[in-house]
């Protein structure tokens, strides 16, 4: 094993993993960053929202009051309480033509009716013109606020991005003066190693040049287990005697061949010679037998012959001679005279 490559090995995995390190640290810190900015943007959201519906409420409560509408007079609780009765004089304006208290063309009332009249646009138009003061300083009060806070917070915002981009580029110049450290080793290593690579190669071609393999020396081959068996992968070939050896043998061992051909082809023959003896004398066995079969076939024929004439002989004496005569009763009184 090699321990040089090992530790090699080793140490470029702490270089990657310090590497990892710092990257991952390194995104953890900007995304912290972007929360913290998220939440600020958030929070100056919530902020500026609040303020707004702050004022329209400050503004509705201070300048929209349910009673400064002119539709209020419909739903106002105390209608009846503040109601006036149906005529006070004959200058009463609710006096209608239908009450028949009041005719047109009287009149009579113009110049007040009239001055009245422009008091009161008066009085609506300055109305207006305060409303309209008050909500143009509450825009503008709300729109300074919500600018310095934003002003606030993007200088907030900007420190913090300087920050990360000085440790940024702390990061960057250590990372390269360690990447400059690990390429001079790297260089380093390689030339050691093209160095050695070198001398080895050398050393081998040196080795080889005065070794066995190339000079054919005829004794490596020889094997362990005996000078008889040889090492094949260093065998160069066989010299002039062996060669010599192994013809002489190869010549030896064709006479050898023909000789065993030469026997076994008079053996051949011999057998071939009892083959037809042997056949001969089981001819000759077989005709003498077929001779024999024949005399004693005759013999048996003839015996046959007598021994019928005999029997045709016989059967006429029995039929003529012996069966002739019936049994009388003195024959049949003979039997069932004892208990016996």
């Amino acid at each position: 094993i090699d321990k040089d490559v090992l530790d090699t090995q080793v140490k470029d995995r702490k270089i990657q993993e310090a590497a990892e390190k710092a990257r991952n640290e390194e995104l953890a810190n900007e995304m912290k960053q972007n929360d913290k900015i998220m939440c600020m943007l958030e929070e100056r959201q919530k902020n500026d929202i609040r303020n707004i519906n702050k004022a329209i409420s400050e503004f509705q409560k201070n300048f929209q009051k349910p009673e400064t509408r002119r539709e209020f007079d419909l739903s106002d609780p105390q209608a009846l309480k503040k109601d006036r009765p149906a005529r006070l004089s004959d200058s009463d304006p609710r006096c209608t033509v239908s009450g028949l208290q009041k005719f047109m063309g009287e009149d009579l009332n113009y110049d007040q009716r009239m001055k009245f009249q422009k008091e009161q646009l008066r009085e609506w138009s300055l109305q207006q013109q305060r409303d309209w003061k008050n909500a143009l300083a509450n825009q503008k009060f709300a729109d300074d606020l919500y600018d310095k806070n934003r002003i606030e917070l993007d200088q907030k915002t900007m420190a913090q991005q300087r920050k990360e981009e000085e440790n940024r580029r702390a990061v960057c110049a250590a990372t390269k003066d360690f990447n400059r450290t690990q390429a001079a080793e790297l260089a380093e290593r390689k030339k050691l190693e093209k160095y050695q690579k070198m001398k080895d190669d050398m050393d081998e071609i040196s080795s080889l040049l005065r070794g066995d393999l190339l000079s054919e020396n005829p004794e490596q081959a020889v094997s362990s287990f005996g000078r008889h068996r040889v090492i094949t992968d260093r065998w160069k070939g066989m010299n002039q005697d062996q060669l010599m050896a192994i013809r002489y043998t190869q010549q030896q061992q064709v006479l050898e061949k023909l000789r065993l051909k030469e026997e076994e082809r008079r053996k051949d023959a011999e057998w071939d010679r009892q083959s037809i003896q042997a056949a001969r004398a089981q001819l000759l066995l077989e005709r003498h037998q077929q001779r024999q079969n024949r005399e004693r076939r005759r013999a048996l024929d003839n015996l046959n012959a007598e021994l019928s004439q005999e029997q045709k002989s016989k059967n006429i004496y029995l039929k003529e001679e012996a069966y002739s005569n019936f049994p009388t009763d003195q024959y049949y009184a003979q039997f069932n005279t004892t208990s016996r």
